[in-house]
C-alpha cells in the first residue's frame, strides 16, 4: 500500500496554512501598503532630500554631508537641541511622579472615583494648542496669574517666567506635565489594579512601611507599565511642537525654540527644504534610538522564547 512522503505531507501543511493565512492577508495588504508607501517611504524621501542643497523645492543633486555642517553650527537649532534635553528630562521625570502619585491616590478606593479620574484624565482629552492657550493667558504678566495677586493686595508679586529667557522653557515644562500626567495616571492605575491583593495582605502582617511596599514591592511589578508611560512620553518630546508656538512662539527669542519648531520654520517660512530634511532625520534618529530599547525588551531574545 503506497504512503505519502514526508516532504508532500510538509507542502500539503504548508498549502492548507497558506489558505487559512489568505483572508487575514488580503485584509492586512491595504494597510501594509500604506505603511511602506506612506510611512517608509517618505522617511527615505526626507533622508535623501538631506544630502541635498533644496531651497524653496526639491531637488536630487547630491552635496553630503553639508546640511548637517550647517545645521550643527546653526546656534538656533543648538539651543533647540538643549531646550529638548531640558524639556524632556523634566517632562518625563514630572509626568511619572505625578502620575504615580494621582495613581496611588484613586487606588485607595476614594469616594467619588470615577469625578477625580475625569478631572485628571481630561487634560489629556486637549490637544496641545488649547493647553498652550489656557497656560499663556494664565502666566501672561498683564492679565493672568500676577495681575489676579497683584489685584488682592500683593502688589509686589512677580511672577514672569513666561517672558523671561531663563524661565519661559520651564513654563512649558509645566504646562505639558499637565496635561499629560494624567495619561500615566490612568496606565498605571489598570497595573495597580491588577495587583494580587494577598501581596497586601502579605505586606501588611509583616508590618512593612508603606512607601518601602511602594518602592520595593509595587513599582517593580509596575515595570512594563512605566515603559510604556516612558515610551509615550518619549515620544511627545522628540515631536513637541505646537504647545511651544501656542505659549511662546519660541521666544522670547530663540530661548524656547525646538527642533520640531526649527524645521516646520525652515520647511514653509525660510524656504531651506534641505537644512530642514536634515534636522528632520536627526529626529527620526533620535526616536529610532529612544524606542530601540523598548522593541528589545517586547521583541528580543527572551520574549521571543517565552512566546514560542
Amino acid at each position: 500500500m503506497p504512503t505519502a512522503s514526508p516532504g508532500a505531507g510538509r507542502k500539503s501543511a504548508r498549502s492548507i496554512r497558506w489558505r487559512r493565512q489568505l483572508p487575514a492577508t488580503m485584509a492586512l495588504l491595504p494597510a501594509a501598503i500604506i505603511v511602506v508607501v506612506a510611512y517608509i517611504g517618505c522617511m527615505v524621501w526626507t533622508v535623501r532630500l538631506s544630502f541635498t542643497s533644496s531651497k524653496l523645492l526639491p531637488k536630487f543633486d547630491w552635496v553630503g554631508l553639508g546640511q548637517y555642517q550647517r545645521l550643527f553650527a546653526n546656534e538656533r537649532f543648538i539651543v533647540s537641541i538643549e531646550n529638548l534635553f531640558i524639556f524632556g528630562t523634566l517632562f518625563i521625570a514630572g509626568s511619572l511622579v505625578l502620575g504615580f502619585l494621582l495613581a496611588v491616590f484613586i487606588d485607595q478606593r476614594i469616594r467619588a472615583e470615577g469625578v477625580f479620574r475625569t478631572i485628571y484624565l481630561y487634560p489629556h482629552a486637549l490637544s496641545f494648542i488649547v493647553t498652550g492657550l489656557v497656560w499663556r493667558w494664565f502666566l501672561n504678566p498683564t492679565y493672568g496669574l500676577q495681575e489676579m495677586v497683584r489685584n488682592m493686595g500683593f502688589e509686589t508679586f512677580t511672577f514672569d517666567w513666561i517672558v523671561s529667557r531663563e524661565m519661559a522653557i520651564y513654563t512649558i515644562v509645566v504646562a505639558a506635565i499637565w496635561q499629560a500626567s494624567g495619561l500615566v495616571m490612568a496606565i498605571l492605575l489598570a497595573g495597580l489594579r491588577g495587583i494580587d491583593q494577598e501581596i497586601w495582605k502579605a505586606v501588611k502582617v509583616d508590618g512593612i512601611p508603606i512607601w518601602r511596599v511602594y518602592w520595593s514591592v509595587i513599582l517593580p511589578m509596575l515595570k512594563p507599565m512605566v515603559v510604556t508611560a516612558t515610551v509615550l512620553l518619549s515620544l511627545a518630546v522628540v515631536k513637541v511642537y505646537d504647545i511651544v508656538v501656542a505659549m511662546t512662539q519660541g521666544g522670547p527669542g530663540i530661548s524656547t525654540e525646538v527642533p520640531a519648531k526649527f524645521v516646520m520654520d525652515h520647511l514653509f517660512n525660510r524656504a531651506n527644504v534641505g537644512l530642514a530634511m536634515a534636522c528632520a532625520t536627526v529626529m527620526l534618529l533620535a526616536v529610532v534610538v529612544v524606542i530601540s530599547p523598548w522593541l528589545y525588551h517586547q521583541y528580543g531574545p527572551r520574549n521571543r522564547d517565552k512566546r514560542a
